[in-house]
């Protein structure tokens, strides 16, 4: 079965996370990823010119997304539905990290070590010290980071020629949305939801501030 989000001309298509995300794939629909700021073109002017580096990143995203996710695991083992779609996740975004690295092999883009963008670092800025309210940030920093990628994963189907990574993207952006969905729920284990969507709102327009900003090195969110 597929889903339209709408204004975003994403497809949503049944998860693998039956139990997690059931409720998720109809929630992200809804919400359209809550981003308050659209890519500029100056994003795809450094694809262009520095595709493999954004590759690469690419890989880095995809294991530090996993790092994340254990990370709330551990913390928050006491919830039990918290755990399950961490682990759910974790396993998806290995995954993920498995295929980008095979990709670069195929292109014989070696995979090293980067210098991090900004991008993580000033959203991390912005969690809140106290529990729950810690708990709430880190889980909707982390779905701002998932809509991200899941826009930018569709500008890279759309703007790319070469046919491999158009359909690598395109097979990709889904997931990035049910993730985004999934870490909105779990944000609502710490705080209601109306506290949880205001919050979301706030958090959401600190990112489009730091993504129209920019970062002059090459990378996913930059």
């Amino acid at each position: 079965m597929t889903r339209l989000v709408k204004g975003h001309g994403l497809i949503m298509t049944d998860s693998p996370f039956q139990k997690c995300d059931s409720s998720d794939r109809e929630y992200s629909a809804t919400t359209m990823l809550h981003l308050q700021g659209s890519t500029s073109e100056r994003w795809l002017q450094q694809v262009d010119q520095h595709l493999p580096e954004i590759l690469i990143d690419h890989a880095h995203c995809e294991q530090k997304a996993a790092s994340t996710a254990m990370d709330l695991m551990f913390d928050y083992v006491q919830h039990e539905d918290l755990c399950d779609c961490m682990t759910e996740i974790v396993k998806e975004e290995l995954e993920h990290f498995q295929m980008v690295r095979q990709l670069l092999k195929r292109r014989d883009i070696r995979f090293h070590g980067l210098k991090p963008g900004t991008y993580g670092k000033k959203l991390k800025a912005l969690v809140r010290k106290l529990e729950p309210d810690r708990a709430v940030d880190r889980l909707l920093i982390a779905s701002l980071i998932e809509a991200r990628s899941c826009e930018r994963f569709v500008l890279l189907r759309d703007h790319l020629q070469d046919v491999e990574l158009k359909e690598f993207y395109g097979g990709l952006f889904e997931s990035e949305a049910r993730h985004h969905a999934t870490y909105v729920r779990m944000a609502e284990l710490f705080a209601p939801h109306d506290e949880v969507d205001e919050r979301l709102k706030q958090l959401a327009v600190e990112e489009a501030a730091i993504i129209e900003e920019g970062c002059e090195l090459p990378r996913v969110h930059s």
